[in-house]
């Protein structure tokens, strides 16, 4: 008999104990749907974007080849940094224009043209 009593009290403490987790499952959904939103609305920029993402986007990847086709060798070394933290170990082939180019560019991107 106290077997089935202890048995009955363990298999109590587990529900209760497991009920709060399951209340808190709900409360996650949303923030992974906050954190997908705002990672959709994340704009591309030479200051903000890492090389890694850019190279994301077929669009974008074609733009910054385009503009210094040599990058591709580079990926590697620079796919953390954003482009103005590559520009200045660029030895120039990554100036202010290209910069302001490219970011024109990706503006045409991040709307959708």
């Amino acid at each position: 008999m106290k077997t089935k009593i202890a048995a009955s009290i363990i298999a109590l403490t587990t529900v209760a104990l497991a009920a709060p987790a399951l209340a808190q499952a709900p409360a996650a959904a949303p923030a992974a749907s906050a954190t997908a939103s705002a990672s959709a609305s994340t704009a591309i920029s030479v200051d903000k974007t890492t090389v890694a993402d850019i190279i994301k986007n077929p669009k974008a990847k074609a733009a910054l080849e385009a503009a210094l086709p040599p990058i591709t060798q580079y990926y590697d070394q620079i796919g953390g940094m954003t482009l103005a933290q590559v520009a200045p170990m660029s030895q120039g082939a990554l100036d202010d224009a290209k910069l302001k180019a490219l970011q024109v560019k990706f503006d045409e991107i991040n709307a959708g043209k």
